[in-house]
């Protein structure tokens, strides 16, 4: 995705978990939990696994591009903040990008107890209570929790994560192959430079077709609306600016944004939080 971060110069292993790994998730502990810090520019390959994994960061900031559906599909980039988490349905492709050196806790989850429905990669929010079980289960360090209070904790993080609102905060692209390639010129157009033209009339004439037949297009290809679109890949690209320490100020304005409040709102409407919470402190 040409406006998002480049490669990353840490490559991390992601190999499948063996049959003898102690993170592996099964029937009878159907919930394993991994902690890393991983420093910024880290990046996990593209892998997948058959159980489910709940991408959540304790600090930091990740992109996390997963397949839409099991096995494959067209793929979502998703910028995940602390507030965040990416559910990633089992057999799903996915890899793992560091924006921000990140705390970094993966839910292995066992796929007979992922939510009924639950095929598709989604992003929830992460509530107070879930933010509290999954560091009760990361306390647990080296020592093993005592059984019952793994299956307890194990039932209450479940029912937490089926019942976790979803938000929409990945940008989709059209399929390479099967969509339309006016519209994937577009959107690749878009994310190369988002405050280039905020309008979808803006870019009819550069893409070649009328604004009406753009428009309905990002209705069959996306199920969104452009300007629902548009929001998600300028908060794609104004979190990692943000991460890097540039001011709120010129993040707006490199995202389009006449007025920094204007930026705050829509930010703030989406995250939960205004953009100087994502924003690295310079020392």
């Amino acid at each position: 995705m040409p406006s998002l971060p480049a490669p990353s110069r840490s490559r991390l292993r992601s190999m499948p978990l063996g049959d003898t790994d102690p993170f592996r998730p099964d029937a009878r502990r159907p919930l394993r939990l991994r902690s890393r810090a991983l420093p910024v520019d880290s990046h996990f390959e593209p892998h997948r696994h058959p159980w489910a994994q709940l991408a959540y960061c304790a600090s930091g900031i990740v992109q996390v591009t997963a397949a839409q559906g099991g096995g494959g599909g067209d793929e979502v980039t998703y910028i995940v903040p602390p507030s965040r988490a990416v559910w990633i349905a089992p057999g799903a492709l996915h890899s793992v990008h560091v924006l921000q050196a990140a705390e970094f806790r993966t839910l292995y989850i066992d796929a007979s107890v992922a939510p009924a429905g639950w095929q598709r990669c989604r992003m929830i929010v992460v509530s107070p209570l879930l933010r509290e079980l999954v560091g009760a289960l990361d306390l647990a360090g080296a020592r093993p929790l005592p059984a019952p209070r793994e299956e307890r904790l194990t039932g209450l993080v479940l029912d937490e994560i089926a019942g976790a609102a979803t938000m929409e905060l990945g940008v989709p692209m059209p399929h390479a192959q099967a969509g339309d390639k006016r519209l994937r010129a577009l959107c690749e157009a878009v994310l190369r430079a988002p405050a280039q033209r905020a309008t979808l009339a803006g870019w009819a004439g550069e893409a070649g077709a009328s604004e009406r037949t753009l428009a309905r297009l990002f209705r069959i290809e996306l199920g969104m609306s452009y300007r629902q679109w548009r929001q998600q890949a300028v908060l794609a690209h104004a979190l990692p600016l943000l991460a890097q320490g540039m001011a709120v100020s010129h993040v707006a304005a490199a995202s389009g944004y006449a007025s920094d409040s204007a930026f705050t709102a829509m930010f703030k409407a989406a995250l939960g939080q205004p953009p100087g919470a994502f924003q690295r402190r310079q020392p």
